[in-house]
């Protein structure tokens, strides 16, 4: 009998809020070994709704991407959890977050894009109001 996804799903965004927040880059580019998203994957250097997105090629799919509007300001960090993961009840632990504080969060699916091509959930942080973040 499978399990529902919702309780594994929810379980695993109470752990990442709750994790250290390691990244602490409040402004564009955030340095260290994050990448441009778009300069690693055939997607735009700004996604509407989303930002401009950096990330360690290293922790790929999950993330954290590190989510910038166009002010260049951190407005989210988001996890890229695969399908697959969470129907297997994979966990993941001591996922970094871009900034200390977070606002509110969002869970949703996504069929696949380029850089992560399975059907995946994203699990974004806000760390500021949506209505606040500059993202169109």
């Amino acid at each position: 009998m499978r399990k529902p996804l919702l309780p594994v799903i929810a379980a695993g965004v109470f752990a990442m809020v709750g994790t250290a927040c390691a990244a602490q880059a409040d402004k564009a580019p955030p340095g260290g070994d994050y990448q441009k998203v778009s300069e690693l994957v055939a997607l735009p250097e700004f996604l509407p709704g989303m930002g401009a997105l950096y990330v360690q090629p290293a922790t790929l799919p999950a993330g954290p991407f590190l989510a910038y509007d166009r002010s260049e300001r951190l407005v989210s960090t988001i996890y890229m959890i695969p399908l697959e993961d969470i129907e297997a009840h994979k966990g993941f632990s001591d996922l970094a977050v871009g900034g200390e504080r977070v606002t509110s969060t969002d869970l949703y699916y996504n069929a696949g894009h380029p850089g992560v091509e399975k059907p995946h959930y994203h699990v974004v942080l806000w760390h500021v109001t949506k209505s606040d973040a500059e993202l169109e």
